[in-house]
């Protein structure tokens, strides 16, 4: 029996198929928390006026096999506006799987549909893993195409070796890092909120945020609305379904410092970090790393990942752990309508220019002086993710 595809305007219709797509969600192994209902009906209410859901469902018979939530907007590129088609969940969604569970040869259909339903001049899906035939086949039938790295996140798989202490200069930074706190009279601490609990932690934690660098320019999850309300119903929806973890420093009983992660199928994705200035010097960052790791051990978890980082020069602690990386791809689909054609030269052009005007740039930088400048004080911009601060 052949696909057939229907579309819906919302996830949080009674009509949109829920059982179906979570059955679909498990059976999809690149899935993640990113994928929930919860996480995306979140960010469907968080959508603005410019931006219209369309959600691509893909039957074969009466079985969910492929389900696309997909938001349609004007975006500029130079002088120009043009239409681009993205993945529900954009820029917040650390990492998704493309919840498709049918034969690559449906492949062609389904772009077309898309195409007919949602015209545009750029397709683009971030933060995904994996070269699948469905993307090679899209990729074909494209007037041009871009695969580029978005990022390669550290991994870290969980071993009894991990209950050791860890080797080499990572043991003597948190060897530090534990007296200062123990000196201080601040005390780690784990969380698993529920859906009544969600709110009084993630004010917690946003307060901290707020007082961080993030909130001073305005770059955290919790920094502005709608934004600010996706997270919290997201997170709150995830607690409710026990994914939501925390691990917070605490003095004198109130929170100074926290990681947030989100846990699926026994793997940790350790999203979202601040502490408060006034206790940087503590290094709290990587206790509460470390934390994860004995938190996972003690619960059977098998990964802690660390869900997002820049493509250069990352700072994320988990580097100094990692087993292995996730590779993240954003894939662009440029249409054959006019807009789309006009994209795609300009992307052909700007290619070969790209690293002939960044060694230009280069050339044209000062000689670095040859007085010493101090290190930075502030721990948080080390624990930071340079190029994807909200986070």
């Amino acid at each position: 029996m052949g696909l057939r595809l229907s579309w819906c305007t919302s996830l949080c219709a009674d009509s949109f198929p829920a059982t179906a797509y979570e059955q679909l969600r498990q059976r999809v192994a690149d899935s993640t928390p990113f994928n929930s209902l919860g996480w995306l009906r979140a960010a469907e209410r968080a959508l603005s006026g410019e931006q219209h859901l369309q959600v691509l469902l893909g039957f074969d018979g009466e079985h969910l096999c492929l389900c696309l939530p997909l938001i349609r907007s004007s975006e500029r590129h130079g002088p120009l506006r043009f239409a681009v088609v993205r993945h529900l969940g954009y820029p917040l969604s650390d990492r998704i799987g493309l919840l498709i569970d049918a034969p690559p040869g449906a492949a062609v259909q389904v772009l077309r549909e898309i195409r007919r339903r949602l015209p545009h001049a750029l397709l683009q899906l971030n933060e995904v893993t994996g070269n699948s035939p469905w993307l090679q086949q899209w990729a074909a039938r494209s007037s041009t195409h871009e695969q580029r790295t978005a990022c390669r996140v550290p991994v870290h798989q969980l071993s009894p070796a991990d209950r050791q202490e860890v080797s080499g200069d990572p043991r003597y930074k948190l060897r530090r890092a534990r007296k200062r706190i123990a000196a201080a009279g601040a005390q780690v601490r784990r969380v698993t909120p529920d859906a009544d609990s969600a709110a009084h932690w993630l004010q917690a934690v946003s307060a901290v945020e707020a007082v961080s660098w993030k909130g001073d320019d305005g770059v955290g999850i919790f920094s502005a609305e709608p934004q600010r309300q996706w997270v919290f119903q997201a997170f709150t929806a995830l607690a409710g379904e026990g994914r939501l973890r925390l691990v917070v420093l605490e003095l004198d009983g109130r929170c100074i410092s926290y990681r947030l992660g989100l846990l699926e199928r026994g793997r940790l994705y350790d999203y979202n970090l601040a502490f408060m200035p006034h206790y940087a010097d503590l290094g709290s960052g990587r206790v509460l790393l470390q934390e994860w790791i004995d938190w996972g051990l003690d619960d059977g978890w098998q990964w802690i990942d660390a869900s997002r980082v820049s493509l250069e020069n990352s700072s994320h602690q988990l580097h100094e752990r990692m087993t292995a990386q996730v590779e993240h791809l954003r894939c662009s689909f440029y249409s054959w309508r006019p807009q789309g054609l006009c994209l795609g030269l300009a992307l052909r052009l700007w290619q070969p220019l790209k690293p002939w005007l960044k060694a230009r740039q280069r050339a044209a930088l000062p000689a670095p002086a040859t007085t010493h400048l101090p290190p930075p004080s502030v721990q948080e911009r080390q624990d930071a993710i340079p190029g994807h601060s909200q986070r």
